[in-house]
């Protein structure tokens, strides 16, 4: 399991609600999560992951102490500061591009085994006292957000960067 960081001041995420009325195509935006300072935090659910995977990431995505203390250093997480979470289920990070040029997933989770790993993460997060909104899962979403400092970190839960 993968998961992006961001340090962010606010984020927002939207869904794509695309209808078709009497043969004209039309787009709406949906609302489904926004945050004040925080972070956003992008998952990747692989095929093999399970729940110590979200387990373990779930720890170190409260715990991580990128927000500054008052001496100037990166010291304090999310839970010391009472932010909150904006959470979106990214399967692009399962990426595979070593061969040829254009992306291969096989190595992402199967939607249900996802969604499942994703809804439980998140629980994990709330049980720690983090307050988590999310996007929509396996929906088309707009996000924007402002990342502070820059701040992004990468995680993975099989340690392999």
């Amino acid at each position: 399991m993968r998961a992006v960081v961001q340090r962010v001041s606010d984020a927002s995420v939207t869904y794509i609600e695309a209808s078709r009325r009497y043969g004209v195509f039309s787009e709406e935006e949906q609302l489904c999560g926004r945050i004040a300072r925080g972070i956003l935090v992008y998952i990747g659910i692989g095929e093999e992951d399970n729940e110590k995977d979200a387990e373990y990431l779930a720890d170190k995505v409260a715990h991580l102490r990128i927000f500054m203390d008052e001496e100037d250093k990166m010291n304090l997480s999310v839970l010391d500061l009472d932010y909150e979470a904006l959470v979106l289920s990214q399967f692009t990070l399962l990426a595979d591009t070593r061969k040829g040029r254009r992306p291969s997933y096989s190595q992402a989770a199967e939607p249900t085994h996802a969604k499942a790993l994703y809804d439980f993460f998140c629980e994990k997060l709330r049980g720690m006292g983090v307050h988590v909104q999310t996007g929509k899962f396996q929906s088309v979403m707009r996000v924007r957000y402002v990342n502070e400092g820059p701040v992004t970190i990468l995680l993975d839960s099989k340690k392999t960067f």
